[in-house]
């Protein structure tokens, strides 16, 4: 009996079997080129015409719509990257962060100096002979080359990978000022939310609590009156010193939310209030050619007031100054004492909480309290100026 089915010498060579990540490679190979053909029509549509009619009212605007769907389009190709071949570039935060106001010409002239835009719109426009290639090298390598496809196709998406590393990421300089940005909001924000609890604790726990319980010292008295006057009497003392402690307790209380001579005379007549009521004294040098806006001025005055709190409770100092000055666009201060030293960030002190604030508004900070001392503590704001404020 003759066996008419093939021998195993005349079988095709089985294939070798792919893995996971070398099918994504080959998916994204052959997504190329309809991709590159799709991108490179978007960019010519809108490139060619809108360079031509530039100096015409209709150029710029259509410069800058396209730019706008290159951007959309690279988000495209990131997220392309990212599912297939395993890139990971963190997003450009959107044009609307980077622009400073609002309206058509802040939105035209943002879109039109976009880099993460222009970046992708090269990408686009120079994809079209890759596509091309790893289109069809891809394709035939199914047939000629299958023994080397893992290999071939790794190194074609390694090309890809650099393109999209090179032109499609974000901004480092500014996406990373961004997120300085953003995370000093939060900074501000939590010390906002903090010092308002502090306040409404200091209400409840002070000046609320001495006028309720000045109220039923009132109503006793009033009972009493007629019964016992001379205890009434007594008792309308006893709450004509609570009222005045009350009064005392608000008046501190509207001092630490923002002091009134800070408001009606400056920094210098405020910062030589408070230097009074160190425990040691306190030489105080304002030199500043105009008053900075109240923002600035708020935050340089409890500074200021903190750090002399610190050298009251903390320094053992027998004498202490404070330098406030202009240097170029930012303002400058200077707590020094001659106390023990030892100041840090993380020393309990509230150094950390001033950083912190500080560093929010694109301030700085910086201690330099060696052990035995003395101590030097400078701080530093933008400056700001009242008239620059109602300009802005």
């Amino acid at each position: 009996m003759t066996d008419s089915s093939p021998s195993a010498e005349h079988l095709p060579a089985p294939r070798a079997p792919l893995g996971r990540r070398t099918w994504q490679e080959i998916a994204f190979l052959l997504g190329n080129l309809p991709m590159a053909i799709l991108s490179f029509v978007y960019v010519l549509a809108w490139l060619a015409p809108g360079t031509g009619l530039a100096v015409t009212v209709i150029g710029l605007p259509l410069l800058a719509a396209g730019l706008t769907g290159s951007r959309a389009l690279g988000r495209f190709e990131r997220g392309r990257a990212r599912r297939l071949l395993g890139v990971r570039i963190d997003e450009p935060s959107p044009l609307r962060a980077h622009l400073r106001g609002s309206g058509f010409f802040v939105w035209l002239w943002g879109a039109l100096k976009d880099p993460v835009a222009w970046r992708a719109t090269l990408y686009h426009g120079i994809r079209l002979p890759w596509g091309i290639f790893t289109f069809v090298f891809t394709l035939l390598s199914f047939f000629l080359f299958w023994p080397v496809l893992p290999w071939t196709a790794r190194a074609l998406t390694n090309v890809d990978r650099a393109m999209v590393r090179g032109l499609l990421p974000p901004s480092d300089d500014l996406e990373a000022r961004i997120r300085q940005l953003e995370s000093d909001r939060g900074v501000v924000v939590d010390t906002a939310a903090a010092d308002l609890r502090k306040i409404e604790r200091d209400l409840h726990d002070g000046a609320q609590a001495r006028l309720v319980a000045l109220a039923m010292g009132l109503g006793l008295a009033k009972e009493k009156l007629l019964e016992d006057p001379e205890t009434a009497a007594l008792m309308v003392d006893e709450a004509h010193g609570e009222v005045k402690l009350a009064l005392q307790e608000l008046r501190d209380l509207a001092r630490g939310i923002h002091p009134a001579v800070l408001t009606d005379r400056g920094l210098d007549a405020a910062l030589s209030s408070v230097s009074s009521r160190c425990t040691v004294p306190v030489k105080v040098n304002v030199e500043l050619p105009a008053r900075p806006a109240p923002a600035i001025e708020g935050i340089a005055y409890f500074t200021v007031s903190e750090l002399l709190q610190n050298v009251s409770k903390h320094s053992a100092a027998k004498f202490a100054a404070v330098d406030v000055w202009r240097t170029g666009d930012r303002l400058l201060m200077q707590v020094t004492d001659d106390g023990q030293g030892g100041a840090r960030l993380d020393g309990g002190t509230g150094m950390a909480g001033l950083a912190e604030r500080l560093g929010s508004v694109d301030g700085l900070f910086v201690i330099d309290s060696p052990p035995g001392g003395p101590t030097v503590i400078t701080a530093e704001l933008p400056w700001r100026d009242r008239q620059e404020q109602l300009q802005r």
